[in-house]
């Protein structure tokens, strides 16, 4: 049996140690914090979304973003202090836009390949999330608005998503709870809602019953490989730990960067601050107002799910501010506004903000595979969209392992 470290007990850590474990080999799983998605996989909008699975390298979100700098409560807003780092990410990010279409198209593909997957875990290992399978709801305010997303329609249904246009009337069928004007929307039937951190908790509880094994608390302070496999160095409170195993995945979100760098690898990962609040609907009242359909706000670029009976997610806002995990108040407050603009009849009163760091490549897609050396391979980077593909880059990654391993063996 081939033994295998993964760095990161996030959605998309856990998902692989599932998918290796199910192949047979012995995994061991190594986090910071002290229990699986405690960090960007702890109060995401939600959203399981091949509906949103365009990429942002496009001209008009790069204008957009030019004219937001200025805005303190912008739905994308930079820091403009010096950062090389950020500012050579933001170059590639620039360059990618003649790749748009083709990242765009190959994104929604995987995103409807990975809600099967995941849906297949969730009724295997007897998963509850809070699931909500009622479609998303993109709602536009013009028809500026409404017209370019007409044009992205091209793109997701090219890439085989059943996504189509809706009139206001159809928009409140849909969701009756839906308050304000709209020139018009999108609707995806088949993509759906769910409580991130609740399923990778209770997928990691699966893969304990599978014989994978969690290192919490662990700091990883080196890695090296080489032909005798893969050594691993952490703190472990006052401790310090070392394992020797023969393969690795780095599935460490926005750390994956530095930690490729211990292996002589680029994984260009910028960290990207999303925001979320999470409304408990603490009466009939607010239960009745809030939407149980998945709202995706184009205007404000705010997302909505309703997880269970009693709590509304809010989630929104990209900020380019390095690692920096402070919860401010102005980035929290638009999405609160946002709230009670459009449904007045919900109640405010116990509100629970957060902020998490997506980890971003300047292409938008994921990096899934293997590293310079042969017993590296990494599956991270996902940006906006790990909760939606990590299902699929979990198996890819774990057939490229078999498929190497299978090679190696043959030799």
């Amino acid at each position: 049996m081939s033994t295998i470290i993964i760095i990161g007990s996030g959605i998309t850590g856990v998902t692989t140690a599932y998918a290796l474990a199910a192949r047979g080999y012995s995994v061991t799983v190594f986090d910071r914090q002290r229990y699986p998605a405690m960090d960007t996989s702890f109060a995401n909008g939600g959203q399981l979304s091949a509906s949103n699975a365009e990429v942002w390298n496009n001209p008009t979100t790069i204008m957009k973003g030019l004219r937001w700098m200025l805005r303190r409560d912008a739905p994308l807003l930079l820091n403009p202090s010096p950062s090389f780092h950020k500012y050579t990410w933001l170059a590639e990010f620039i360059g990618q836009t003649r790749h748009y279409r083709r990242n765009t198209i190959e994104t929604t593909k995987l995103a409807i390949a990975a809600r099967q997957h995941l849906f297949e875990l969730a009724d295997r290992e007897g998963i509850t999330f809070d699931l909500e399978r009622r479609g998303i709801l993109h709602v536009y305010s013009n028809k500026a608005e409404f017209d370019a997303a007409s044009h992205v329609n091209k793109l997701l249904r090219e890439g085989g998503l059943d996504r189509h246009p809706v009139t206001p009337t159809e928009m409140r069928t849909i969701e009756p709870a839906l308050q304000g004007d709209h020139y018009g929307g999108f609707f995806t039937p088949s993509d759906s809602t769910g409580d991130i951190h609740k399923f990778t908790r209770g997928l990691a509880a699966a893969c304990e019953r599978k014989g994978v094994r969690f290192v919490f608390g662990a700091e990883v302070s080196d890695i090296r490989a080489d032909s005798e496999g893969v050594l691993i160095r952490w703190q472990e409170g006052p401790s310090r730990n070392e394992l020797r195993n023969q393969r690795a995945v780095i599935c460490a979100g926005v750390g994956s960067r530095r930690i490729a760098s211990m292996l002589g690898d680029r994984v260009n990962i910028y960290p990207v601050k999303g925001y979320s609040i999470t409304v408990n609907l603490a009466d009939e009242a607010s239960q009745k107002a809030a939407p149980r359909v998945s709202l995706l706000d184009e205007a404000a670029k705010i997302v909505t799910s309703r997880l269970g009976q009693d709590r509304f997610r809010i989630a929104g806002t990209a900020e380019l501010n390095g690692e920096n995990r402070d919860i401010r108040a102005d980035r929290v407050r638009p999405l609160l506004n946002w709230v009670e603009q459009l449904f007045p009849c919900v109640c405010t009163a116990q509100v629970v903000p957060w902020a998490g760091l997506r980890p971003m490549t300047p292409s938008m897609m994921p990096r899934v595979g293997r590293g310079k050396r042969p017993n590296i391979f990494y599956n991270t980077g996902h940006g906006h969209l790990g909760w939606t593909l990590s299902a699929a880059t979990a198996e890819m990654v774990a057939d490229a392992i078999m498929t190497h391993d299978g090679a190696a063996h043959r030799e």
